[in-house]
C-alpha cells in the first residue's frame, strides 16, 4: 500500500513552529507568495548542508520568482540558529521537533541507509501558491535536486 501523499490543489498543511531565532512564524505569513516548504533530516549533516547551501546560492533567483522558503528539520532553534551562522543562510529555518508538521506534510516515514533502517524525515520538498494551495511535490528529493526542479517548475508557470 502506498503511502499517503500531498498532492496537485491540496490546501498545504498550516504550521505554526519556532524558527532559528526562536521566534513563532504561521503559515499564513506567507499568504500572497509563493512558498517552497522543505522538509530535511538534520541541520549540519552533509546532505542538508548541501541542500541549504543551495538553497541560499539560490536565494536571489527564487525571490526574483516570487518565491519565500522555509526549511524545517526536528532540531530545536539553537541547532538551526548555528547552522545558519555557520553557512550564512539567508532564509527561515524551523523547528519541528515534535515533527507535527513532517506529519502533516506526509514525510515521516521508514528510510533505509547503509542496509540500517530507520523512522524520520523523508527529504522532502513543497511548492505552495499564492492561493495556500499545493502546486507541486516532490517526495524523495536528493539534496541537489532541491532548487533546480523548484525553478525549473517555477518557470513553467510563466511568472
Amino acid at each position: 500500500m502506498k503511502a499517503p501523499e500531498l498532492k496537485i490543489g491540496d490546501s498545504a498543511p498550516a504550521f505554526k513552529l519556532q524558527d532559528q531565532d526562536g521566534k513563532p512564524v504561521v503559515f499564513k505569513d506567507f499568504a500572497g507568495r509563493k512558498l517552497l516548504v522543505y522538509f530535511y533530516p538534520r541541520a549540519s549533516t552533509p546532505g542538508c548542508t548541501t541542500q541549504a547551501c543551495g538553497i541560499r546560492d539560490a536565494f536571489a533567483e527564487l525571490k526574483d520568482l516570487g518565491v519565500a522558503v522555509v526549511g524545517i528539520s526536528p532540531d530545536q532553534p539553537e541547532a538551526l540558529k548555528k547552522f545558519a551562522d555557520k553557512y550564512s543562510l539567508n532564509f527561515t529555518l524551523l523547528a519541528d521537533p515534535e515533527k507535527k508538521a513532517a506529519a502533516d506534510y506526509f514525510v515521516l516515514g521508514e528510510k533505509k541507509m547503509f542496509g540500517k533502517t530507520s523512522f524520520g524525515i523523508i527529504r522532502s520538498s513543497f511548492l505552495v501558491g499564492e492561493d495556500g494551495k499545493v502546486l507541486k511535490t516532490w517526495y524523495k528529493v536528493k539534496p541537489e535536486q532541491t532548487v533546480p526542479f523548484a525553478v525549473d517548475f517555477v518557470k513553467t508557470l510563466g511568472h
